[in-house]
């Protein structure tokens, strides 16, 4: 009973600390993508790279502004990555093969941070500083970009397509919003016993009497970024389960803090954006109802289900982080597989079968509760949408959301959107199990082998990147297909929600009338979950009774 508790009042801990925040930090991020001003370290960046900030631009512009920054930052990455032996701080780590590099460049390009690598072995300081820890930085940011020129496609009527400046809302995101909480984040890190140096490896010696090697390095300042960001590449193999990213309780649940800060915020800006707070209300009712259910049946399922043996220890402990017991890691696995974070304080692979089930499922949702950093809201939003259309069938009506007609061409990008990401996770899973490469990787077979499998493409093509750790993914066969689906799961939804935005900004705005299906109050709610729960049961739930359901059961 004593355990139970805990966990309950850890959940409303932290929920009290997010509300607390919610309002202030929600109308910040509206100020910052509404005001006309620059700051003076802003307009110095622009006219080091010669743009116009006030230029507005139509959605393919945006799009092409932001696919070519993407691309350019790509390219750095693996340069980093294959030259880093000739680099300094490099301590002597060896350069990544070129598969390994192409992998790790663009999963930090597309905010996934899966690894196929062990950090402390095969990153070197200025890898980790100027190459990592930047992109958690601007691929966060560029989320945050692609959700405000959505809001704007809402807000504005009769724009030609227009949904604002890239360059400017990428600078913003990051100036504004992301670096200074960033900034404090490390601080009070540091001051919970995260380290932050520029220490090589120290040779100590255990209490079994034996040496081992230690290494240290900037941990704090990248560890406050990779969770705040959503981005969950951890600066160790361990992740936040190692001692010096994440070493007392009440570090992890500031951890879990900082994964949920902005995600949860975001759609009090959106609220304010579009005029009307209640449609902000009603979409972080949704998000938070979906993720309250995963928080509450990822702990009963470590803690009480069957297999789980509480008489004994209290939960199923193996590859769970004793310091924190299997409370603490539910909570942490359901935030980071609920938004697009990844970081793990436990081996989702060592969860019980209802456990690793819910986390799947819950990166299956589209990772809209609440959602990585901007993508979350963007996907949530496009499932509004398909809300709406549902309802208007049912009563007749030409569907609208936030006064805006929804017509064949607004619903078929919603319907590629809905169909894009499953459609490279399930072909993804069928070439691994299909080919011989793929199944050399595996390390169980029967349905846990499968959920692997399937783990590693629902992880890749969601960018989450958590992984099941049973999955050998260290080949040129898995770092180069995993690669393809997170490149394909960020751009072609990001491309299908910007063509979405400026055909809604081309529209005249349509005042509300006696028709308009109200989108604020709990019914919409309930529509809103039931949609979302539908979309993916229909999607998934074959695959899922072969995977973790049949375990399960057996």
């Amino acid at each position: 009973m004593s355990a139970t508790w805990a966990a309950v009042g850890q959940i409303a801990l932290l929920v009290a600390l997010l509300a607390a925040v919610h309002v202030p930090l929600g109308a910040y991020i509206a100020r910052v993508f509404t005001s006309p001003r620059h700051l003076r370290v802003e307009r110095a960046g622009y006219r080091l790279v010669r743009v116009d900030p006030d230029a507005d631009q139509r959605w393919s512009t945006y799009l092409l502004s932001l696919l070519g920054f993407s691309l350019a930052s790509l390219l750095l990455l693996f340069g980093l990555g294959r030259l880093q032996s000739h680099l300094p701080l490099s301590l002597g780590t060896p350069p990544m093969d070129p598969a390994g590099a192409w992998n790790t460049a663009v999963s930090f390009v597309t905010n996934t941070n899966w690894q196929w690598y062990l950090g402390e072995q095969s990153a070197g300081h200025l890898l980790q500083m100027a190459g990592l820890a930047v992109q958690n930085f601007v691929s966060a940011a560029v989320g945050i970009a692609v959700v405000v020129a959505l809001i704007r496609g809402f807000s504005r009527s009769g724009a030609e397509g227009r949904v604002g400046n890239f360059w400017s809302d990428l600078v913003r995101a990051t100036v504004r919003i992301l670096l200074p909480i960033a900034a404090l984040g490390a601080v009070v890190l540091v001051a919970t016993g995260v380290i932050q140096n520029l220490a090589g490896p120290t040779e100590i010696t255990t209490l079994a009497g034996g040496a081992q090697s230690v290494l240290g390095g900037p941990v704090a300042s990248q560890e406050s970024i990779k969770l705040l960001g959503t981005n969950g590449g951890g600066f160790f193999n361990a992740n936040s389960a190692h001692p010096f990213e994440n070493p007392t309780p009440v570090s992890n649940l500031l951890q879990v803090f900082l994964i949920l800060l902005i995600p949860s915020a975001l759609p009090r800006a959106f609220g304010i954006m579009v005029g009307d707070k209640r449609q902000g209300h009603a979409v972080l009712g949704a998000m938070a109802a979906m993720w309250v259910a995963a928080v509450g049946l990822l702990t009963w399922a470590e803690m009480a289900a069957p297999g789980a043996v509480p008489q004994l220890v209290g939960a199923a402990s193996e590859g769970k982080e004793t310091r924190f017991g299997a409370a603490g890691s539910a909570l942490f696995a359901a935030a980071t597989t609920g938004t697009s974070t990844g970081a793990v304080n436990a081996m989702h692979d060592s969860l019980t079968a209802p456990g690793g089930g819910v986390t799947l499922f819950t990166m299956m949702l589209g990772e809209v509760a609440p959602g990585g950093v901007g993508a979350g809201l963007y996907g949530m939003l496009v499932l509004a949408i398909v809300a709406v259309f549902v309802a208007g069938l049912m009563v007749g009506r030409t569907p609208e959301y936030l006064g805006k007609k929804i017509g064949q061409h607004e619903i078929t990008l919603v319907a590629l959107y809905v169909l894009a990401v499953p459609a490279v996770v399930l072909i993804g899973t069928a070439v691994a199990i299909a080919t011989t490469a793929g199944q050399a990787g595996m390390q169980e077979s029967g349905p846990h082998g499968l959920s692997e499998v399937l783990y590693a493409f629902t992880s890749a093509g969601n960018n989450n990147g958590s992984a099941f750790a049973g999955l050998t993914v260290s080949t040129p066969f898995y770092n180069t297909l995993l690669g393809l689906a997170m490149l394909l799961g960020r751009f072609v939804p990001i491309a299908l929600v910007l063509a979405l935005a400026g055909r809604f900004a081309s529209q005249q705005t349509v005042p509300a009338g006696s028709g308009t299906l109200p989108t604020h109050r709990p019914l919409f709610v309930g529509l809103l979950v039931a949609v979302t729960l539908v979309v993916v049961g229909l999607t998934f739930i074959p695959v899922l009774a072969l995977g973790p359901i049949a375990e399960s059961l057996s």
